[in-house]
């Protein structure tokens, strides 16, 4: 008996060495933009609690600033399992084929983030992430970025001075429309690419949240900001379907705490670091940065809403009247 006991206590001892032996599950976190942007903050932030909430069982590598794959091709190496997550812009799902994800681009279809969060974090936000299933991406959630500003060389003193500039632009059948509307001669570039076209004149300017123009050093080499506000840059944090599905039980339960608690922070962080870096650019005297009159406001509005009835066929009419709904958006008091 006591050498049975011993076997026993021997095999118990071996499970228990090869189970605190056994490699963590890894996760490869690529994105395109600086670390201390909302984005690569919060990346970091969810690395962070995934390992205290798994107790190590699961490692995050957070590649920040295209190190690992640029904006064309992570979508394609998470799709392949390459890498296990990324948080992609939301027209990046348009070349994917859900093109229901520009409504996003829509120019001032958000006055808020009030408005925003309850498209974001209700069920259409969700509807529409579970569309990415059907191409092997699992959604999980969105992350703020912030509301766009436009910066240029050229003058943005009035809707009629954007004729003819070119600007940079994501690939986006609705930011194509946007552009066109004010006159401008979009350019697809990736992020990446963006602050030599910018210095060596490839392009006029671009739009951005605040917190890229400044962390990508973009102000430097734009003479020009106008706080616009014209539109959301959002984030989708997804992951591939089969890795995810594949999970043991209690890991996705923590790493479903993780996403929530990294929502929270990246929704917060966001808007405060936007203000920070706006300030930033203004003190740098790098770019001139002006806040449009009530009477330019309106006056882009007027020259951009148009766009929403031109990408109802593309975005889908039922979707932006569920958003007009949410939000009480009516696009006929412009």
């Amino acid at each position: 008996m006591k050498i049975r006991s011993l076997l026993f206590s021997l095999i118990a001892a071996g499970f228990a060495l090869t189970a605190s032996a056994a490699e963590p599950i890894v996760i490869k976190f690529s994105h395109v933009v600086a670390g201390n942007t909302p984005k690569g903050l919060a990346a970091e932030f969810f690395k962070k609690r995934v390992e205290e909430l798994t107790k190590g069982q699961v490692r995050v590598e957070v590649y920040a600033n295209s190190t690992l794959y640029k904006d064309k091709e992570e979508m394609e190496a998470l799709q392949l399992g390459a890498v296990q997550m990324l948080a992609p812009s939301l027209a990046k799902f348009g070349p994917l084929g859900v093109k229901e994800f520009e409504v996003f681009d829509l120019p001032y279809i958000f006055d808020n983030y009030q408005e925003l969060h309850a498209v974001t974090q209700g069920p259409i936000g969700r509807q529409l992430l579970d569309k990415l299933e059907t191409r092997g991406i699992k959604g999980l959630t969105y992350w703020d970025n912030g509301f766009k500003v436009f910066s240029s060389n050229k003058s943005l003193d009035s809707v009629e001075a954007f004729k003819g500039q070119k600007m940079r632009i994501q690939s986006s059948k609705v930011l194509d429309a946007q552009m066109r509307a004010l006159g401008v001669l979009p350019q697809v570039m990736a992020f990446s690419e963006v602050y030599q076209a910018l210095q060596t004149g490839v392009v006029d300017g671009t739009e951005n949240p605040p917190s890229n123009l400044y962390t990508q050093k973009m102000h430097e080499v734009q003479k020009n900001v106008l706080l616009s506000n014209h539109g959301y840059l959002g984030y989708a944090l997804i992951t591939n379907k089969k890795f995810w599905d594949g999970l043991p039980a209690d890991v996705r339960t923590q790493l479903d705490k993780a996403v929530k608690e990294s929502t929270d922070y990246a929704n917060k962080i966001a808007k405060q670091k936007n203000d920070e870096d706006l300030d930033a650019v203004r003190k740098s005297g790098k770019s001139v940065v002006k806040e449009p009159t009530a009477q330019q406001r309106a006056a882009m509005k007027r020259a951009l809403v148009g766009v929403h009835q031109k990408m109802d066929d593309r975005v889908g009419l039922e979707l932006v009247q569920s958003i007009y709904k949410q939000t009480g958006f009516d696009p006929s008091k412009m």
